[in-house]
């Protein structure tokens, strides 16, 4: 794709094309683009991120849940063996987890396993935000949240991400 998309040539996608384009707004999870899709024409960059959010908020739990589960352990598994998706490995890079030193690497992994353990979900925020000292920090402070608090946190830190990777794709 040239440069940014206007919200005219957004508007003027087929479906196939805009899932295409922004299905991986959100990790590994397309159907949320396809079905934003049908909120056309939008507005502004405001108001489609707006009908992405609507179609997570509006799934059901279960497949919430999914959504916070498609997304990869910080300086995990994937991270070490190359497997992220492209928009993953380059946030993870911009806050510095591709160059962390073997003690911040353990930390990170104890830091994944205790939230694994503690939710069965991964410890997911918007790395773009953060420095990797404000995400330990954020890691062992959300660790006291419930379940239901962490599922909340998680689709927040989400929403950020989509709108961040939604900015790099079509003019604001």
């Amino acid at each position: 794709m040239r440069g940014k998309l206007s919200i005219e040539e957004v508007n003027r996608l087929d479906r196939g094309r805009f899932t295409s384009l922004f299905g991986s707004l959100f990790e590994r999870s397309p159907w949320i683009a396809e079905h934003a899709w049908e909120e056309r024409p939008f507005a502004d960059l405001d108001a489609m991120h707006a009908a992405f959010v609507e179609v997570v908020e509006g799934a059901p739990e279960e497949r919430r849940v999914a959504l916070i589960r498609a997304h990869p352990d910080l300086a995990g598994k994937a991270a070490l063996a190359g497997e992220l998706t492209e928009e993953s490995a380059s946030e993870q890079a911009s806050a510095g987890l591709d160059r962390l030193s073997p003690e911040e690497y353990e930390r990170f992994h104890r830091l994944n396993a205790a939230y694994r353990e503690r939710f069965d979900l991964p410890y997911v925020v918007c790395v773009r935000d953060h420095t990797k000292e404000t995400i330990f920090a954020g890691a062992e402070r959300r660790l006291s949240n419930t379940r239901e608090e962490e599922i909340g946190a998680a689709l927040y830190e989400i929403g950020r991400i989509s709108r961040l990777r939604l900015e790099d794709l079509v003019e604001g």
